[in-house]
């Protein structure tokens, strides 16, 4: 069996000693968090998807929320300083993140953005990103992903 190649999320985790489970799962192109979760058997509580946004000052920010949820642009603007937010358009994310739709994870972005977790994974014993490609997740402790990204917990989803 080959050694298998690790994302530069799973590296920075690695050098920082920071533990954590690597999930694979076959996947040929982008699939919804919500479609993943359910074939795996996963919680959508648990399950993050990561989502990249610009600010009307034209900085990044990165906003981590069960995948189930819909982001409130007023919470997320507000989370991090911003008047308004918005998507980061799908054809930039791989330019801007070094990751491609999917497989982007808050942890080992081209540069490391200012990041916000939705406030229920504080209270979780682990939660689930992307690996930092398609078929790879990352299970980790909440607050460890908060201290390799730098984040904050926050309420940044729609009610």
């Amino acid at each position: 069996m080959g050694k298998e190649t690790k994302t530069n999320a799973m590296r920075i985790l690695d050098r920082q000693k920071i533990p954590y489970q690597l999930n694979t799962y076959e996947c040929g192109e982008f699939i919804d968090g919500v479609t993943i979760a359910d074939q795996l058997g996963q919680s959508y509580d648990m399950s993050f998807k990561t989502l990249v946004m610009t600010g009307k000052s034209r900085q990044y920010y990165v906003f981590a929320l069960p995948v189930d949820k819909e982001v409130d642009m007023k919470k997320a603007a507000k989370a991090v300083g911003e008047k308004s937010v918005e998507m980061l358009p799908v054809k930039d994310i791989n330019k801007v993140t070094g990751y491609i739709r999917g497989g982007c994870t808050p942890i080992g972005m081209k540069k490391q953005f200012p990041t916000v977790i939705h406030e229920s994974a504080a209270g979780l014993p682990e939660m689930i990103v992307s690996g930092g490609r398609l078929g790879e997740q990352i299970i980790l402790k909440p607050e460890d992903l908060c201290k390799v990204t730098g984040g904050k917990f926050a309420d940044i989803i729609r009610d």
